[in-house]
């Protein structure tokens, strides 16, 4: 798979990590990116929080602390102009971005939030990639076996995710790549990637 997706797309993995369920109430703490086709090719930042709001259950899965974060994140504004500096270097002229999560609504709601109040715009546009809808409509599976401790026992052998979200976004990339040689198949010559 090359760098270059379809006509003109080039798939990003992204994953977040957060304080909460919604970028109203809680601070993003946590960026991990990585190009889908080349997920070495990676983006990670740490960012201050916006205020002290935290749920103690969202604090335990990322294992990261307000206080730390407080003292050597970067500060919002700064993190997500060097990730949309980061996007657009990766994405050559006349191609666009496509976020892709594991879940994407949660992840695409707080990077368009933090995009848009800290920078006026997102560079990813208004729409997201969501895995877990990719993976039930590939399959016909319903929606409750599309999460992810099934679909990390099919394509990552069931390791599980780590929360790191640089880490995650790549697991991400590989889950993601499995399914569209999978999707493809050996006698497919159609599809995007």
């Amino acid at each position: 798979m090359t760098k270059k997706q379809g006509n003109n797309e080039i798939y990003i993995s992204v994953d977040v990590e957060a304080a909460g369920p919604n970028p109203s109430d809680y601070s993003l703490l946590s960026i991990g990116a990585c190009l889908v086709s080349e997920p070495d090719q990676a983006f990670y930042v740490e960012l201050k929080p916006v205020n002290e709001r935290a749920r103690p259950e969202a604090m335990a899965v990322c294992d990261l602390s307000l206080t730390t974060l407080a003292e050597r994140g970067l500060p919002p504004a700064e993190a997500m102009s060097r990730f949309a500096a980061w996007v657009n270097a990766e994405v050559p002229n006349g191609q666009h971005p496509v976020f892709v999560g594991f879940n994407a609504p949660f992840d695409w709601m707080f990077i368009n939030d933090y995009f848009h109040r800290f920078l006026g715009h997102n560079p990813f546009g208004y729409a997201a990639l969501d895995l877990k809808a990719f993976y039930m409509g590939m399959t016909g599976l319903c929606w409750s076996q599309t999460r992810m401790e099934f679909v990390a026992e099919r394509y990552l052998g069931g390791r599980p995710l780590t929360h790191n979200a640089l880490r995650d976004a790549q697991d991400q990339a590989e889950i993601f790549r499995a399914m569209l040689r999978e999707r493809e198949g050996p006698s497919s010559g159609q599809g995007c990637a």
